[in-house]
């Protein structure tokens, strides 16, 4: 994803001396994510989603690892299925029926990662894909209204060789691709950037307004209010934006103040399943209310 507006990243390089390694543990973040009120979401199943995909290796889009996940999440979503994006890509699209005909939300997450030598993306690609099919090995047939369309998005990334200015041309291929198909959708909910410790959600800067609201609405109820803090942060062009320009309100799930951005320390040990508790309880509360 490219920011558009100003946002302050901090930008530090791994070194023997920065928190970049460690067991995947939740010290770090015991203090500030809090413990959700709800038991409805297998934050452990996440975790280890994540740790399967980080022990792929990279999976830039395209590659061999990344066609191998994709068949992974392909048997994880329910009545999984692929989509084809020009390139030779793959999405993965797995649908759990609703109550209400005719009504759809689509819930997505990228599951590429950035073409980086050593780069294994687990906030940064898995923390999000890891949410996505958990949530929809979870939601129950017809217990929400919407039918729930999940979809893993191939080719997020930038292409090697694309410049970084011309993002919004070239990247997105996956996002690009689909959007069209779900015009009508009802709503549209990205995950992206959820796993890190000490998480800190604030609302995206393109992301609906009511939607928005309805999110931090389901996070109190849930008890994890302050991981989604009343503050806008900047615009992020991210897989959101070709839903927005569909007409379908969406939101952006992306915490981007995250030291890793693209750099090698995005492992493991950045990842916490407090945090990814936090927000898949947080959706829980939210998809049954939609």
């Amino acid at each position: 994803m490219r920011v558009i507006r100003l946002i302050v990243v901090l930008a530090l390089l791994c070194s023997p001396l920065a928190a970049c390694g460690g067991d995947g543990g939740d010290a770090d973040a015991a203090p500030s994510v809090p413990r959700a009120k709800k038991n409805r979401f297998n934050a452990a199943g996440a975790y280890g989603s994540v740790k399967r995909q980080v022990a792929l290796g990279p999976r830039p889009s395209g590659s061999a690892r990344s066609r191998q996940l994709a068949e992974r999440i392909r048997r994880a979503l329910p009545r999984g299925r692929f989509a084809a994006v020009p390139g030779g890509l793959r999405n993965v699209v797995g649908t759990v029926p609703g109550r209400s005909p005719g009504r759809t939300v689509v819930i997505g997450a990228h599951y590429d990662t950035k073409d980086i030598p050593g780069f294994v993306g687990a906030n940064d690609g898995a923390s999000g894909t890891a949410i996505l099919t958990q949530l929809a090995r979870t939601v129950k047939p017809r217990r929400v209204r919407p039918t729930l369309v999940f979809i893993a998005f191939d080719g997020e990334e930038l292409p090697p060789g694309k410049p970084e200015d011309q993002f919004e041309r070239f990247a997105l291929r996956g996002s690009k691709a689909i959007a069209p198909a779900y015009r009508g959708a009802e709503a549209m909910i990205l995950l992206d950037f959820v796993g890190e410790k000490r998480l800190r959600v604030p609302r995206e800067g393109s992301s609906d307004i009511a939607l928005w609201a309805k999110l931090r609405a389901a996070a109190k109820r849930a008890g994890v209010a302050r991981v989604f803090p009343p503050e806008t942060q900047g615009t992020i062009i991210d897989d959101h934006v070709p839903f927005i320009r569909q007409g379908v309100p969406s939101i952006d799930l992306i915490d981007f103040d995250f030291p890793c951005f693209h750099r090698r320390c995005d492992d493991l040990s950045r990842i916490s399943k407090a945090s990814l508790d936090a927000v898949g309880e947080a959706m829980m509360e939210l998809l049954p209310r939609l």
